[in-house]
């Protein structure tokens, strides 16, 4: 199963562009770990908690990049209504959605944040801040992409470990 790199469009901010390169290579290590697993061992879990890969790279493309971008940083209404209204659970994709859905869907959602932050003002305030999260705030879309940046970055991680686990493969080894 081929999942695909992203590729970021350049910008001329140097440190927009320098963050959104960061998160690029955050977003192709996920996918690049993933490469050659099969549907079954992406839905098997492999750790107690009980998560899969495809409902991690499912909770990047919801969790992360449509709700920081799009809700959080965007504000695009009907994103903020879909997030407040839905109950779904993004680490569990629909048993109906292939791999290939959930791999598309996470490009998609990249590519849709990358579009609205190729013109972004890194010192804007957050367009909608949830009141879930009590006092604590993320103050302009600099610490929004950072904390996105993190999130993946951690994710790509927790992927790194569970592919050695599923199949011996390691992604990045110096010797």
């Amino acid at each position: 199963m081929s999942v695909g790199p992203h590729r970021v469009r350049p910008v001329a901010d140097t440190e927009l562009t320098t963050l959104l390169g960061v998160l690029n290579s955050k977003r192709e290590h996920v996918l690049g770990i993933l490469e050659g697993l099969d549907e079954e061992a992406l839905r098997r879990p492999v750790l107690p908690s009980g998560w899969t890969c495809l409902g991690l790279v499912h909770h990047l493309a919801l969790d992360d990049e449509k709700f920081w971008f799009r809700a959080v940083a965007a504000g695009e209404q009907a994103v903020i209504e879909e997030i407040l209204g839905s109950g779904e659970n993004a680490w569990q994709p629909a048993p109906e959605k292939t791999a290939e859905e959930v791999f598309a869907l996470y490009r998609e959602e990249a590519e849709l944040a990358d579009t609205f932050l190729a013109g972004a003002d890194l010192e804007a305030a957050p367009s909608w801040w949830p009141d879930f999260f009590g006092n604590w705030r993320l103050d302009n879309l600099r610490e929004v992409i950072l904390h996105v940046i993190t999130e993946t970055a951690t994710h790509a991680g927790h992927l790194d470990a569970v592919r050695e686990l599923i199949d011996g493969r390691q992604r990045l080894v110096l010797t």
